[in-house]
């Protein structure tokens, strides 16, 4: 047996555990520190996993396209993708790109001038599923697909690939040489997935060819039926893997709204899913009457889901109503209580079987962080906007959202990286931290002062500085395309609308957030305004009375003299009454306008989270003064009406994490650029803020080599990015995970990548292992 086979064997058999060892020894490896919070995934090394059996898979949608490299690729795409093509490079437990033993024995850069070169070394086992080697041709047709030469192929993306100059075979049929024409610091980031050459050579097999079918694959799982209609995509065990094999016989995804994961996974139609804030309490609550059941005093309804609310004046009435002399209205009131008791059962059903899930817990590979609109009004003074991020205790928001979950609520440092991936450093300094009178000189400085001349009409729309919030998630102001992806984007997200009343009121739930208040928020109080406006009203009905003729009365109830009306017309006309002064009080104003911040936040139940942080932040920046109006639209609308358009101040939305920050953040960060028709083109850049030495930073790093300068040019642009003050990172989003008993080495995945074949349900414990 040749040394590499020998290599290759141990590397295949090391499983997931050994995947972080990967990365080997250097001076970088400490770089970023630790991961703030691990994955929850119940490790367990394959000789206790069984072989065969079913998962079920919560997906948010199936997918439009099986391609990642096109526009409408979303999150399901990409778990097709990593589970049945190749990936040269994988992320690590610590978001840290490391070679995948399955596919490569090496790839490194060997040569450095004149151009860069990159040898990949391809495992002399690796086969597509119809036999074929997997070899240059498939780096060939992928490369002339992606550069951007060719308009005919429908490509969202081609970073990296337009950097290449040729790509040959090299010494052997499991060598591949890529020289590139400009120094390519991302490299890593290329050819994964790899498709094979019968999907990307021809623009019409790449445009429509993998939309729907992968007729040929590379994993350890193939493609097997994709049914609309039960909203399922089978991946069945791959006969002709090399590797060590799947252990499940078939991963079924099933496209499972969010909202109803909870009643999904009871009914034993899911095994494992990703959940928000009230699936989770829905299954603590249900391990919690579990443990409660045998209790002294224990029993009756449960005090949470449906009729939780109800008092018993409430019910007496429905009783009363339901055998009622009125017919019409005891049916309806009837057939309410019966509709209402169904649900109360159903309820208690779901929460029994919920009692048998785990909820597995991390922190997501993205960040939730507060988004100011540069483009126009107060924003776009770099002192406005900074003096609103250094209003923020950024650390008490974040354990406004984690520290309920348990989870470690140390707020994010920066918008390139997270902790644990080695470019990440803490650059908030280049800001400043929480500092309220700093805060309120640098809009003093800005020209905004307290207890201004306001010369808005007294009605106008936000004029006060304490409006009440508005909620236009059920008329939003544009037609939507549905969640793009951000929780995002939102994906804090999720996709599914919670409707809330008109007034804007916070629904209760069966546990508050930390921090919040009884009663209502603060962002509900009546403007200030109206009182000044009261007196406005008092002083033109004097001005009314005034204009009478009995006004004329001496006061001592004396008739009026016979030449009154004479004098009347001889004497000048009373002088008007004057107008109060409108001021701002004890809010800011500047050029006759209060200082008002139109806040968008999205409306469905994923976002509560969001909808908290955002009261939070609108409370603190009245303390300096500064108005928000709070805006809730729908869930469909937020992003593209709203942050995209650029028709909002203030906005929460979440950024996913990249192991190739100097590629794929540069057009998030990248300085808007004027259009011929007088518009910006702004990239990714929602805020609308940049400067040319960030974009110049970028453009260093990614043509950088040295992986250490690279990095640290990558902190100097974020350091920048921070100083303008555009987005302010807030907190890791956290993962949720209802994980069905027995499932291992699945569940919370953190920053890292799912080893799919490593995934199953755990063996049934021997004798042997009893007695133990």
């Amino acid at each position: 047996m040749s040394q590499r086979r020998r290599r290759s064997l141990a590397l295949l058999t090391s499983g997931v555990l050994a995947l972080p060892l990967l990365t080997g020894c250097g001076a970088g490896d400490d770089e970023g520190g630790p991961a703030a919070a691990g994955q929850d995934i119940a490790a367990t090394t394959r000789d206790k996993v069984a072989d065969g059996g079913v998962l079920r898979w919560a997906v948010d949608t199936l997918p439009d396209t099986l391609n990642t490299f096109q526009a409408d690729a979303d999150a399901t795409t990409n778990r097709i993708a990593g589970a049945v093509l190749p990936q040269l490079f994988v992320l690590d437990a610590k978001g840290r790109p490391v070679a995948n033993p399955d596919y490569l024995e090496k790839a490194e850069v060997i040569e450095r001038e004149p151009k860069q070169v990159v040898l990949y070394k391809l495992n002399q086992q690796a086969v597509w599923s119809d036999g074929r080697e997997i070899g240059a041709a498939d780096f060939v047709a992928q490369w002339r697909a992606l550069n951007g030469k060719d308009s005919a192929y429908w490509t969202a993306r081609n970073a990296g690939y337009d950097r290449i100059e040729k790509i040959e075979k090299g010494k052997t049929d499991l060598e591949v040489r890529v020289t590139f024409n400009k120094p390519y610091a991302d490299w890593r980031s290329l050819f994964t997935p790899l498709y094979p050459k019968q999907v990307t050579g021809t623009p019409d097999a790449f445009n429509e060819g993998a939309r729907g079918t992968l007729k040929i694959t590379a994993g350890p799982f193939a493609l097997g039926a994709i049914d609309k209609k039960t909203g399922t995509a089978a991946l069945t065990r791959n006969a002709r893997w090399w590797g060590r094999p799947a252990k499940l016989d078939t991963l079924v995804l099933t496209a499972v709204p969010r909202a109803e994961r909870p009643a999904a996974l009871a009914a034993g139609k899911l095994d494992l899913a990703e959940i928000d804030r009230a699936g989770a309490d829905r299954i603590a609550l249900a391990h919690r009457d579990a443990a409660a059941k045998n209790r002294p005093g224990a029993g009756g309804a449960p005090a949470h889901g449906p009729g939780a609310t109800l008092t018993p004046a409430q019910a007496t009435l429905s009783w009363a109503v339901a055998f009622g002399a009125d017919e019409d209205k005891a049916a309806a009131e009837s057939e309410s209580r019966q509709k209402h008791l169904a649900s109360v059962e159903r309820y208690a059903d779901e929460q029994k079987a919920l009692r048998a899930f785990t909820v597995r817990k991390s922190l997501e590979p993205a960040y939730t962080q507060l988004a100011m609109n540069g483009s126009s009004g107060p924003l776009a003074d770099e002192r406005v906007r900074r003096a609103v991020a250094r209003a923020l205790d950024r650390r008490a928001l974040a354990e406004a959202v984690l520290k309920p979950l348990g989870l470690p609520a140390k707020p994010v440092g920066s918008h390139l990286a997270l902790a644990g991936q080695r470019a990440y450093a803490d650059n908030s300094d280049a800001l400043g931290g929480q500092d309220t009178q700093a805060a309120q000189a640098l809009l003093a400085d800005a020209g905004w002062r307290k207890g201004g001349k306001i010369t808005e009409p007294a009605g106008a729309k936000a004029a006060g500085p304490e409006s009440a919030p508005q909620d236009d998630s059920k008329t939003p102001s544009g037609p939507g395309t549905g969640n793009d992806g951000l929780y995002i984007v939102g994906q804090d997200d999720g996709t599914n609308g919670d409707p809330r009343s008109a007034t804007g009121a916070r629904p209760r739930t069966g546990a508050a957030p930390a921090g919040a208040q009884d009663g209502p928020s603060p962002v509900l109080a009546p403007g200030p305004f109206g009182t000044q406006q009261r007196v406005s009203l008092l002083a033109q009905a004097v001005r009314a009375a005034a204009a009478r003729p009995e006004a004329l009365d001496d006061g001592k109830g004396a008739p009026a003299r016979d030449d009154a009306a004479d004098q009347d017309k001889a004497s000048p006309a009373p002088a008007p009454v004057k107008q109060p002064v409108r001021t701002s009080g004890n809010m800011l104003a500047k050029d006759g306008k209060a200082l008002t911040l139109r806040f968008v936040l999205p409306a469905g139940p994923g976002s509560e989270s969001l909808r908290t942080v955002g009261e939070r932040i609108s409370t603190t920046l009245r303390k300096i003064g500064v108005n928000t109006e709070i805006v809730k639209v729908s869930d469909d609308s937020f992003f593209k009406d709203h942050v995209a358009s650029g028709q909002y101040d203030l906005a929460l939305y979440s950024w996913p994490a990249t192991a190739y920050p100097a590629t794929d953040a540069r057009p998030i960060f990248a300085k808007p650029e004027p259009a011929a028709d007088g518009s910006l083109l702004v990239e990714q850049n929602y805020t609308r803020v940049g400067t040319d030495h960030i974009d110049q930073l970028f453009d260093q790093a990614v043509g950088e080599l040295d992986e250490e300068q690279s990095r640290e040019l990558m902190r100097k642009a974020d350091a920048r990015i921070w100083a303008a003050a555009g987005s302010i990172p807030l907190y890791q989003r956290p993962e949720l995970v209802a994980v069905k008993p027995g499932l291992v080495n699945a569940g919370a995945f953190g920053l890292g990548a799912p080893r799919y074949q490593d995934i199953g349900w755990k063996k049934a414990p021997t004798a042997k292992d009893k007695k133990k």
